[in-house]
């Protein structure tokens, strides 16, 4: 391969004006994103912390204050368990609701992850300090994908447990 030649998986590049141009279609990461959630999700809404203590978060990569969140302790973790195993109590809604709905509404998580995939891959690139690309392509595709794995096993229960190899014990409710 000489220098004017560039190796692009599955094929070979050999026009450096074709390779920018296809570098140019790849997304970019949102410039001075709007960091839209700072608070604590609790029972369907955002909510200060009990305490109202906040903690800056900063950008590993620069070393800059990205903004400030709640600081949750063991009130809001209290708290937000409490609001779990309601959701789960009998008679509940989600108890209710059909296991087709419940997949559902996974599925249109999994559709507004993706919707929103370049910025979400933004601010974890801001929060992490990854690399933008790999967050957006590896990170982000396989939180999508697993969505809609799980969307798709919402109503296929079968009463039966997948075995593991080992000394495990391993149940998947779902």
């Amino acid at each position: 391969m000489t220098s004017s030649e560039i190796e692009i998986p599955g094929e070979l590049q050999t026009d450096p004006a074709a390779l920018m141009a296809s570098l140019q279609l790849m997304p970019s990461p949102v410039p001075n994103p709007e960091i839209k959630y700072t608070k604590i999700f609790i029972n369907n809404e955002w909510q200060d912390s009990v305490s109202g203590k906040v903690f800056p978060t900063y950008n590993p990569a620069t070393g800059e204050q990205i903004c400030e969140v709640q600081e949750a302790d063991k009130a809001d973790v209290d708290k937000a368990v409490q609001a779990a195993r309601l959701a789960f109590s009998l008679g509940s809604v989600w108890r209710r609701m059909d296991a087709s709905e419940r997949g559902r509404l996974l599925s249109k998580l999994a559709d507004l992850v993706e919707r929103d995939s370049v910025y979400l891959a933004t601010i974890e690139t801001l929060n992490s300090g990854k690399p933008f690309l790999p967050t957006l392509f590896v990170d982000l595709q396989g939180t999508i994908k697993t969505l809609r794995y799980f969307a798709g096993y919402a109503d296929k229960i079968h009463g039966t447990s997948i075995p593991m190899d080992g000394e495990y014990l391993t149940v998947y409710q779902i």
